[in-house]
C-alpha cells in the first residue's frame, strides 16, 4: 500500500552513542547513491542524549507516567528532502526492537514536534501503530528487573514522498523501506529502566 502524502520510515542503531545496538538491529540504511547518509542533529527538551527519560513520558503503569510524547527537534534537512520520519525504538535485547512511535509524512519544512503532540499532529503527518498495536506514541514500560533500556529516537530525511508500508511496521520493515532513500539521519538515546 502507498500513501499519496509525504511519508518515510526507518530505524537504525544509535549513532555517536557509547551504547551498542541490540542484536539484529538494522544498521545498513543507505543514501540514494549507496553511500552513508548525511547527518542530522537531533535534540529533545525531554532528555539529553544518553540521559534518563523522565517518568511522565513513560506508558501508564509506570509510577508517575502520563504517556506524553517527548519534544523532538532536528537540524534543517538537506536540499532534495521530500519527507521526514521520526521513529522511537527500544534496542534492549529483551524488547526485540520494540517500536514505540513512528511518524511519517512530516513535511521537510518542519524541524520540531512539540511535547505531547501525539494524537494531534497536523496533516500530512501520520502516526502509525506501535508494536503494542496502538496508533501513536506508546512510552517506555520495560519489564521490571530487565535493567536499563536504550530508547533510540531517530529522524530521517528522505528523497521520496511515497514508500510502501504497513500501518504497523516492525523495525526491519522500516529499515528496508527507507534504505536507499535516506539523505540524512540522526538520533539521540534516552534511557529508562525499572
Amino acid at each position: 500500500m502507498c500513501l499519496t502524502c509525504l511519508l518515510a520510515l526507518v530505524v537504525t542503531a544509535p549513532s555517536g552513542c557509547s551504547r551498542s545496538a541490540a542484536p539484529g538491529a538494522p544498521t545498513d540504511v543507505t543514501a540514494p547513491d549507496g553511500g552513508a547518509p548525511g547527518m542530522l542533529t537531533v535534540t529533545s527538551t525531554a532528555f539529553a542524549d544518553g540521559g534518563t527519560i523522565p517518568a511522565k513520558f513513560c506508558a501508564i503503569g509506570v509510577e508517575g507516567a502520563s504517556n506524553i510524547s517527548p519534544q523532538i527537534a532536528w537540524s534543517t534537512p538537506p536540499e532534495g528532502t521530500r519527507s521526514i520520519v521520526i521513529a522511537i525504538v527500544d534496542h534492549h535485547p529483551v524488547a526485540r526492537m520494540w517500536v514505540h512511535w513512528v511518524v511519517i509524512g512530516i513535511p521537510p519544512s518542519v524541524t520540531e514536534i512539540a511535547e505531547g503532540a501525539s494524537g494531534s499532529l497536523a496533516t500530512p503527518a501520520i502516526e502509525l501503530k506501535n508494536t503494542a498495536g496502538r496508533t501513536g506514541y506508546g512510552g517506555p514500560k520495560p519489564p521490571v528487573g530487565s535493567g536499563d533500556h536504550d530508547y533510540v529516537v531517530t529522524v530521517y530525511a528522505l528523497d521520496v514522498a511515497e514508500l510502501p508500508h504497513s500501518m504497523e511496521p516492525d523495525a526491519a520493515e522500516i529499515a528496508r523501506a527507507v534504505s536507499g532513500h535516506t539523505l540524512a539521519s540522526g538520533s539521540i538515546t534516552g534511557v529508562f529502566g525499572r
